[in-house]
């Protein structure tokens, strides 16, 4: 995974409702430094998105919210280049292994980590990281496993990423402050630029 993230430590997290906005998406996005971008399964047009989005070329982009084989197929086969899944499904797993791609499952439990090793997946997302304790649940499931890394997601804010990114164990931070629902729906690409270059900014060190 840290080679499709080409050393960016910021995920912005997408859940785009019209397809006909994505050029615009993207062209915000990138202009604002980001590299990478997760397109959620969680409207009726996410494969378009991701066509759209991976033929602009400006951003590595991978689908999130998977939760099937068959998601995970058109993911790939509309340019995904990773795949992100909430929780640990061995059968999201094993598809993406047959297709090549990199997946992060998501995890909340020590067991669930223990079981997303055992398959070979040393990054993992944290999910819903903050409702989940954020950085102290994060350190305490670390500790045990000093091989796993972790993309913390969910209830993140813009406050919160210096003190995630601070953290040896966390490799990325992914969130969709920089794109929220509100501003995808005003069309406020400005905006969405403005605080993508913040994150940006914020994760370099």
């Amino acid at each position: 995974m840290d080679s499709v993230l080409h050393g960016s430590r910021i995920l912005p997290v997408l859940t785009v409702p019209d397809p006909a906005t994505t050029h615009l998406l993207a062209e915000a996005l990138a202009a604002g430094g980001a590299r990478c971008a997760e397109v959620t399964f969680r409207t009726p047009g996410a494969v378009q998105v991701l066509e759209a989005m991976a033929a602009h070329g400006g951003l590595t982009v991978g689908a999130g919210t998977v939760l099937t084989r068959d998601q995970a197929e058109r993911a790939v086969a509309a340019g995904a280049r990773f795949v992100v899944s909430p929780g640990y499904d061995e059968e999201v797993v094993a598809e993406c292994r047959e297709l090549r791609v990199p997946v992060v499952p998501g995890i909340a439990t020590a067991t669930e980590l223990m079981r997303a090793l055992r398959a070979g997946c040393h990054t993992v997302k944290l999910f819903p990281a903050e409702p989940l304790g954020g950085l102290r649940t994060l350190r305490a499931l670390a500790a045990p496993f000093p091989r796993a890394r972790f993309i913390p997601t969910g209830g993140i804010q813009d406050s919160h990423l210096a003190s995630y990114l601070a953290d040896p164990a966390v490799l990325a931070v992914g969130g969709s402050w920089m794109a929220t629902a509100t501003l995808l729906e005003r069309g406020d690409y400005a905006e969405i630029r403005r605080l993508t270059a913040e994150a940006v900014d914020r994760s370099m060190p």
